[in-house]
């Protein structure tokens, strides 16, 4: 079996600093043998960082390297579908930022090539698999909380323009918080409870236009083109429901983000956009929250562990856990909510889903 598989990235931006460190220092799995970036500038200076083979600009050069076996997609939303389903017509396994595509027509469009072909297909995030969502699932699949009955999932900020780089894009089609922020919040959610049935949505977008604080563009007029304040209600299999919040309006919050309710007691699970904990849960003894200790290993930021899992599931002949069966499931459920918005009604989700295998516990990592 060969000890680790060759990686092309596409799209090196803000994030792909930390997926480059940790394939680097954290996860044998990997080694990166291309990188490509528009900006061909930016794809030398890594190249030359990290001691890559090679560096492209243009997508199709990375695809058809023949060194390379798996397509890291970290471009912008509205590049995922061109850019994995080229990677997938050249025969890469590929694993994509989030989301799968912009659309549910999208992703089918992109499992179905993967699956014509053979090849495996990942979708972040991957933040399910750390320490502190992999403890929520082990405390709820061993009873602590009883029948789980519902949750709250809440992600509230004032948006990008006071920090990003170039937030006009979060504003754009492709962006808005709930394909940004959403994919995190949906994906602990049915990684904890499971499939989802049908779903129901409010939206609306507050302001028309957003004033950039942040350099470079301070002083610069966003046009604001989708929703940025977005309610919906979650009907799972299991007979759990759960409401989910996102929004860049506002300006401060002291709510916990992840709320998970069962008939005996409740959980305060981590951000689901990190890795770690804590996780409390509700000791109706001693009146309190208590903090549950956390068996699993992957805290910090972990960035590309579904990636890595991805990379051994190859070459052990397995499922890997950041499926392509989660990706569309988790981007059916937000097409829906929106779709739901518009025509004022619930709707059921048709993709169905089976949560992956937890992952081991300390000591038991290979």
């Amino acid at each position: 079996m060969k000890k680790a598989l060759n990686v092309g990235i596409v799209g090196l931006g803000d994030i792909s600093g930390i997926y480059l460190q940790n394939i680097v220092e954290r996860y044998h799995q990997l080694k990166v043998v291309a990188v490509c970036d528009i900006l061909y500038e930016r794809a030398l200076a890594v190249k030359e960082k990290y001691g890559i083979p090679a560096a492209y600009q243009n997508v199709e050069d990375l695809v058809n390297d023949s060194a390379v076996e798996i397509v890291l997609n970290l471009t912008r939303p509205v590049d995922h579908f061109n850019v994995t389903m080229a990677a997938l017509h050249t025969g890469k396994h590929v694993y994509t930022e989030k989301p799968l595509g912009v659309s549910f027509e999208e992703g089918k469009q992109i499992v179905a090539a993967a699956e014509a072909k053979g090849l495996y297909l990942g979708v972040s995030p991957d933040t399910f698999l750390g320490a502190g969502l992999q403890t929520c699932r082990s405390a709820i699949d061993a009873g602590l909380i009883g029948q789980p009955i519902g949750a709250n999932a809440r992600m509230i900020n004032r948006g990008h323009e006071s920090w990003h780089s170039n937030p006009d894009y979060y504003y754009q089609h492709g962006g808005g918080p709930l394909l940004d922020m959403g994919p995190y919040y949906i994906t602990a959610l049915v990684s904890l409870f499971g499939e989802v049935e049908k779903v129901s949505g409010f939206a609306k977008k507050t302001f028309q236009t957003r004033t950039i604080t942040s350099q470079p563009h301070a002083g610069q007029t966003i046009q604001v083109d989708v929703p940025t304040w977005i309610s919906a209600n979650l009907q799972f299999k299991n007979g759990a429901t759960a409401q989910l919040f996102t929004t860049f309006d506002v300006v401060y919050h002291q709510e916990a983000t992840l709320e998970l309710y069962g008939s005996e007691t409740t959980i305060i699970a981590p951000n689901p956009d990190f890795f770690d904990g804590p996780v409390q849960i509700y000791d109706k003894e001693k009146e309190a929250y208590v903090q549950l200790d956390m068996p699993f290993d992957f805290d910090g930021n972990a960035r590309g562990l579904g990636l890595a899992d991805m990379a051994q599931a190859i070459m052990e002949g397995r499922p890997n856990r950041a499926s392509a069966a989660q990706g569309l499931h988790v981007l059916e459920i937000m097409d829906k909510i929106s779709e739901s918005a518009k025509l004022e009604k619930t709707l059921a989700v048709e993709t169905s889903y089976e949560r992956p295998a937890p992952m081991p516990k300390k000591g038991e990592i290979k």
